[in-house]
């Protein structure tokens, strides 16, 4: 076993080396002819263990991300899978993103035909039918954001609970690339100048860069991140992101029937009475009752812990931003994309060094005007237990005008 161990980390190491020239200007195909020769063969979890590790020696997460393509590329004649005695049943989360991954390759598999026809396609000629083609392909490619939602707020929260913090650093800032590149190709396919050779060569390529990053991505998955997850997560862990992933959406497909979660212990299964009062300062409230004010009010909640954890969210109906259950006790770094990590950072360390108790930001999203707030939470001794956020749609009371000084609901009426 030890001779095994020595092996593995021997391989990291070189591993590590190898990259390590890459990220100081050397070819590739260099780099690919020395990884050849040195490492025989090496598997997703060595590939993981080698990006922390260059992370964890103070190699920003920004190169680490910038180079991860190429990581990839040089990476795959020595890449194996990790063999695993696991069955996976239909529905099991794995078979999912791999169903999904599947299907958005067959998507892009059409839309690369399309952009062969738009590329041969004689000057002066109606390109509108195959644009319309390449319109369908992009409806489809954008369910992407539902299967990245679902890895980077269930799946990477559990590989976080096995020290593996890689994935949520670098694959997260890829899926923004991703979705950055798809954006620009939603650009130049709605609407266009769709006659124009300038048009024709912006839209392929927008086009080669996003199906390729889709692409790539999907290699990632199925080679690296997912054969890793399968031999690192227990059953309750995938049954925890089974159980949280609907809220999210299907890309694509939806799940096969088959997969059943084991049982493990969860919020709803822990004994709590409902009944009896909670004493507060300011009155009395039963769990129920105060589960009921949070499920209604008209804004999403959250806290983070002193040490920076997510310790609670509201569920309400019309949530602006979607939470899993799975980020409870996670570091709320991790739950926001790379780039927004650092203004996090500053405002935790403004809150605890008492500089600042309030941050706010307003911005667009999904054709709505959201307002953020973030609250320092203080004991009566000035002492930070944590930070509350606010999330709130200002869209409606924005268009509000005049008064309103008579009785007027909105919407259906409730029945009894």
């Amino acid at each position: 076993m030890s001779e095994l161990i020595d092996n593995k980390a021997n391989r990291i190491r070189v591993l590590k080396d190898i990259i390590k020239h890459l990220h100081a200007g050397k070819a590739p195909e260099q780099v690919q002819k020395q990884m050849r020769e040195l490492v025989k063969q090496t598997d997703a979890s060595e590939i993981m263990a080698m990006e922390q590790e260059l992370m964890a020696e103070g190699m920003p997460v920004e190169e680490v991300r910038s180079m991860c393509d190429l990581h990839s590329q040089v990476t795959r004649d020595v890449l194996i899978q990790i063999p695993t005695r696991k069955e996976i049943a239909p529905g099991h989360p794995i078979d999912t993103f791999s169903r999904e991954n599947e299907a958005l390759r067959a998507v892009i598999a059409l839309m690369n035909t399309a952009i062969g026809e738009l590329q041969n396609l004689p000057a002066g000629s109606d390109p509108a039918s195959i644009v319309l083609r390449l319109r369908h392909g992009f409806n489809d490619l954008m369910d992407v954001d539902k299967h990245y939602q679902r890895k980077e707020h269930t799946l990477f929260s559990c590989l976080e609970r096995h020290g593996i913090a890689g994935p949520s650093k670098v694959m997260w800032a890829k899926d923004d690339d991703v979705r950055s590149s798809l954006k620009q190709l939603g650009q130049r396919l709605h609407p266009g100048p769709a006659t124009t050779e300038e048009w024709r060569a912006a839209l392929l390529k927008a086009a080669n860069a996003a199906l390729s990053a889709v692409e790539e991505m999907t290699y990632k998955e199925e080679n690296i991140l997912l054969p890793m997850s399968l031999e690192t997560l227990s059953e309750d862990d995938w049954a925890e992101i089974w159980s949280a992933s609907p809220k999210y959406g299907w890309c694509i497909v939806e799940p096969r029937q088959g997969y059943v979660p084991a049982v493990s212990v969860t919020a709803e299964s822990i004994n709590v009475p409902h009944t009896g009062a909670l004493m507060l300062p300011t009155g009395n409230v039963s769990l129920e009752q105060l589960v009921g004010i949070f499920g209604t009010l008209p804004l999403d909640l959250t806290f983070v812990d002193a040490d920076d954890r997510v310790a609670f969210f509201t569920e309400g109906p019309d949530r602006v931003f979607a939470r899993s259950k799975a980020i409870i006790g996670r570091k709320v770094h991790n739950c926001h994309p790379p780039k927004s990590v650092e203004t996090v950072d500053q405002i935790l360390s403004d809150f605890k060094a008492g500089r600042q108790s309030v941050a706010e930001f307003w911005i667009n999203f999904q054709e709505k005007f959201v307002h953020v707030r973030y609250f320092a939470v203080r004991s009566e001794d000035g002492r930070y237990l944590g930070t509350v956020e606010l999330t709130q749609d200002l869209t409606p009371l924005r268009a509000l005008q005049g008064e309103r000084r008579l009785l007027e609901y909105e919407g259906a009426a409730v029945s009894n």
